[in-house]
């Protein structure tokens, strides 16, 4: 008899024909459902997801975390487990082998799975500075995940239990070009000085997430050191810590492309826009808040 599958993948879809078969083929062994939300694309998405034996479901975005708890909240879920997978990324075979053997014998005391991510760019595995292996918290039991509602950066949190780490990878590898890495990383920019403006001025009704492991490592010194170093600096020690003691200089000519643009570039730009914001706010005489959605358009 086949191993019965006890997980249920969500992928959250915008024109991803790119990425999206490559995604549900590596994720097929261990998972009985797999749930497509998109939010209206315009390419062969839904075809491709279809044709594979998906479930689409369709609602309009507004960020990443409401979008994930809206489908939480409405596929139809019936399996012990649920995973969290992007469409640009994909399950190693070992990886896929591991959930397998493993998901069936854990003790209803573990509630959540840590997987190990690597991130390609370029067609280069970035192995250094502090960037891999990233431990993300990416499957849970059915009815005990629910995405933190932040903006950027935004994790699984559990409502209980422990959570333990798998051995094997899942791969984040993005086909497309620079010009459309950078596209999203100016949207990603916006969305993590919402985060910061809120830091600042409370301007969201949300609560401050408990993370453990890892991820609530870097959340604390993003958060409370970081944050606390004055803008135009920051982002230069940030990279210089990734770049040189951290050792990404081993990453080659693509991990020096990566780490400069992600590292600086990109954390530069957020400084830049809150800045921005907070100027265009003093001189309207308006609070932060009415600037982010008047002119840049966040849905808050």
């Amino acid at each position: 008899m086949p191993e019965e599958r006890l997980v249920s993948a969500i992928i959250l879809t915008l024109n991803e024909e790119l990425h999206l078969e490559r995604c549900i083929r590596s994720i097929e062994s261990f998972c009985k459902d797999v749930f497509v939300v998109d939010s209206g694309s315009t390419d062969a998405t839904r075809e491709i997801a279809e044709s594979l034996g998906a479930v689409v479901l369709e609602n309009e975005w507004i960020n990443y975390a409401k979008q994930f708890n809206w489908a939480i909240d409405n596929a139809p879920i019936d399996t012990q487990w649920v995973m969290r997978i992007d469409a640009d990324e994909y399950a190693t075979p070992e990886l896929a082998q591991e959930i397998q053997q493993r998901l069936p014998g854990l003790g209803e005391e573990v509630t959540g799975v840590n997987l190990r991510r690597r991130v390609h760019f370029m067609g280069r595995w970035i192995r250094y500075g502090s960037y891999y292996p990233t431990i993300l918290l990416r499957i849970w039991r059915n009815g005990r995940g629910r995405c933190e509602d932040k903006w950027m950066d935004e994790h699984i949190q559990l409502d209980g239990g422990s959570a333990l780490i798998f051995e094997h990878d899942f791969v984040d590898d993005n086909l497309h070009d620079l010009t459309w890495w950078t596209e999203k990383h100016n949207g990603y920019a916006t969305r993590e000085a919402v985060d910061l403006l809120n830091l600042k001025y409370g301007m969201l009704d949300d609560a401050p997430a408990l993370l453990g492991g890892q991820a609530g490592g870097k959340r604390w010194i993003k958060e409370n050191v970081y944050a606390r170093i004055p803008r135009g600096i920051r982002a230069g020690l940030y990279t210089a810590y990734r770049y040189f003691l951290r050792l990404g200089f081993l990453d080659g000519t693509q991990g020096f492309f990566f780490h400069f643009l992600q590292g600086f570039w990109y954390r530069f730009l957020v400084d830049a826009k809150v800045w921005d914001i907070e100027r265009r706010a003093r001189e309207r005489g308006v609070d932060v808040k009415t600037v982010l959605i008047e002119d840049y358009g966040i849905r808050l």
